[in-house]
């Protein structure tokens, strides 16, 4: 039996998919799987080893998003009524699609011991190398046995750089993984330079399933009885809601959006002609499934307009200079699939551009062969 060692439970769309699509991709290879359950109980020399952590750039940030949606539903209760039932609708989904679950190992010492009932224990994708949480000592595999297959499937470090003072630990780590694959180019370029290895770069989950067979997996339910413009933003910058709103005054169409995904956006307030709430992770599918144009500055918003063959306009999330950008998944997703003319350049016009699906799924299927034999690789091998 595998362990499973993913962020299956966080309220994100696109990562919640990804971890969805992950565990339908060792079903449908006939493995036996559970799905790792570890509940952090901190001894007092293992909170002080955790201080450093604190100060950690990329973990601050995250933190610091999370601390304005706080204030945002303080502020305005009516955001907060909203978001509660966005997540009664994620909890729903995760309780029917995550049921192989393992015992909950309560504390490092018994995560330890629990490794040992598997064969392998495998971790990815979704930015779980980030430098916030090498710390934890969860994602990075570090409590598995040394006699137990470790495999990391298209991992990634979320950032284009490792800071100083955490580069010895991450190699430490990487050393110690019998099978290591990653999702960004940059990513690969990280191992390279911190462990001499070359390694793979593989496509995301999501990949792992064309446009049929996700039908087959979440069926197609239509949305909208109008034609409309899909708009999913995580960040709060508002020259992308006025962007989209240019488009849908020149189209006629209107605009559905997801509002105050991350944080609470003041701007959001007025943004869209639909913003339903009650949105699991495969309504949210069907919403970009109905859509006549996609906008997002989300990495699964854009992986999931490319299988669905949708015309989609990639806005940056975060800004290239910026310490924590995140930007390098939507670097190698562009350059790999070569999609780089549908990341906004200032003019949203261009979104009605006509895109060459033939040449997208030409790179796709030499990314999905890669793909498929490193997987074949390291969990059936």
């Amino acid at each position: 039996m595998i362990g499973v060692c993913i962020k299956y439970f966080h309220e994100n769309y696109g990562g919640m998919l990804q971890a969805f699509a992950t565990v339908k991709m060792l079903e449908s290879r006939g493995i036996d799987y559970e799905l790792i359950r570890y509940k952090k109980k901190l001894t007092i020399t293992e909170k002080i080893r955790s201080v450093p952590r604190l100060l950690n750039g990329v973990l601050l940030n995250d933190k610091y998003e999370a601390f304005l949606k706080r204030q945002g539903m303080k502020k305005h209760p009516e955001f907060a009524k909203n978001d509660a039932v966005r997540m009664k609708a994620f909890e729903k989904f995760k309780n029917k699609a995550f049921t192989k679950l393992s015992p909950e190992f309560c504390g490092y010492k018994a995560l330890c011991e629990g490794a040992k009932r598997y064969d392998a224990v495998v971790t990815g994708s979704d930015q779980l190398w980030s430098p916030a949480g090498l710390p934890t000592n969860f994602y990075n595999l570090m409590f598995v046995p040394n006699e137990i297959r470790k495999i990391s499937y298209a991992s990634s470090f979320g950032v284009g750089q490792i800071p100083w003072y955490q580069k010895k630990r991450t190699a430490d780590f990487l050393k110690r993984l019998d099978y290591i694959s990653m999702r960004e180019n940059r990513g690969s370029e990280i191992v390279k330079e911190l462990t001499g290895l070359d390694v793979p770069v593989i496509l995301d989950p999501v990949f792992n399933f064309n446009k049929e067979q996700w039908e087959k997996l979440i069926p197609i339910k239509k949305e909208m009885d109008e034609p409309y413009i899909f708009a999913y933003f995580l960040g709060a910058n508002p020259e992308y809601r006025k962007q989209v709103r240019k488009l849908a005054k020149s189209t006629g169409l209107k605009i559905v959006a997801l509002r105050h995904m991350d944080q609470y956006v003041e701007d959001d307030e007025s943004f869209g002609d639909y913003a339903p709430y009650d949105v699991a992770p495969d309504r949210f599918l069907n919403l970009l499934r109905g859509a006549e144009y996609v906008c997002t500055d989300s990495f699964h918003g854009t992986c999931f307009s490319i299988i669905n063959e949708k015309r989609f306009m990639i806005f940056n999330r975060y800004a290239n200079t910026s310490a924590t950008s995140k930007n390098s998944r939507i670097d190698s997703l562009c350059q790999n699939l070569g999609v780089s003319d549908r990341r906004f350049s200032g003019e949203i016009s261009d979104i009605q551009k006509t895109i060459d699906y033939k040449k997208v799924y030409c790179n796709l299927a030499k990314l999905k062969q890669k793909t498929d034999q490193y997987i074949n690789a390291a969990f059936m091998g």
